[in-house]
């Protein structure tokens, strides 16, 4: 996989701050369950009939099963992943926080550069939920 000088570091907005996930930028690049805005806001991950470690252990499979994505950060309530562009290397940060006061797992999904995305993250958050509800979550 070819790597983007210019997406390669990691931004030091990535992970959890005060219980949340960072928040979008103004522009059209990224999607994320705790925006305030419809135009950044998805749906949180719910597990369903499923406990957190089922749903949080189920996140990791499908990570680890999609070529572009490596998985970079892991802890009980946390994962990030860094999803690599084959033919540019831009690098998109992907992360998930579970909510124990809202038993629901939160998600961001972020390009590292540009002003728009196209729809990927929105779509790679969709595609996501879709395999979960295959598997018994999000129901």
């Amino acid at each position: 996989m070819m790597t983007n000088p210019l997406t390669s570091k990691r931004p030091d907005t990535l992970g959890i701050h005060n219980g949340r996930l960072a928040k979008c930028p103004s522009t059209a690049n990224s999607v994320c369950s705790q925006a305030d805005d419809d135009a950044h806001y998805v749906a949180p991950l719910e597990p369903g009939r499923r406990s957190k470690t089922e749903l949080m252990k189920r996140l990791q499979t499908a990570l680890a099963g999609c070529e572009d994505a490596e998985i970079v950060t892991v802890s009980e309530d946390y994962v990030h992943a860094e999803c690599r562009s084959a033919l540019f290397g831009f690098v998109d940060d992907l992360e998930f926080l579970w909510s124990e006061e809202e038993g629901v797992c939160h998600v961001r999904s972020a390009s590292r550069l540009g002003v728009t995305d196209l729809g990927k993250n929105r779509a790679r958050v969709e595609k996501l939920r879709m395999l979960l509800e295959g598997w018994g979550f999000c129901e």
